[in-house]
């Protein structure tokens, strides 16, 4: 079974935002597998896609302080500045992040640790909405699941 789809998220000010629920939500589908991968990949060159704790806000502002300081606004390296300061640096800190996660579905849903979260890392002062193309495929509920090879 295949499921492949489009999620947009809204315009967010740049910042590590949790947005598992918000995604999960956009594919209710996803309880139709009991066993399979979900792929998610944010089609976007300035903005990225992590994996990490759910649980305290201070991770994700820690993230996103980490980011700023080791990915300097206005460096007088950078080149790439026709769209504003925060352009080039934004395209690094999605290269750093990365665009995609690989996640196992078990029971109809991500197999996330308890304290993991999918987060969406906004890296623009105003990137606008986001589209995350979602990809699930494995057997669905009820079909039988290939076991191990002797």
């Amino acid at each position: 079974m295949w499921l492949q789809r489009t999620v947009r998220l809204e315009p967010r000010p740049r910042g590590v935002h949790l947005v598992t629920g918000e995604v999960l939500l956009a594919l209710p589908e996803l309880a139709d597998f009991e066993v399979g991968l979900l792929h998610l990949l944010i089609q976007h060159t300035s903005a990225s896609l992590t994996l990490n704790e759910n649980a305290s806000p201070e991770v994700r502002a820690d993230l996103d302080t980490w980011l700023d300081r080791a990915v300097p606004e206005g460096a007088p390296y950078w080149t790439h500045t026709l769209e504003g300061d925060d352009d080039m640096p934004a395209h690094v800190k999605a290269a750093l992040m990365g665009p995609s996660l690989t996640l196992p579905l078990r029971t109809g849903r991500p197999a996330l640790g308890t304290w993991q979260g999918i987060y969406l890392c906004e890296h623009r002062d105003r990137g606008g909405p986001r589209s995350i193309v979602a990809t699930a495929f494995g057997p669905g509920a009820g079909e039988s699941t290939p076991g191990p090879s002797s």
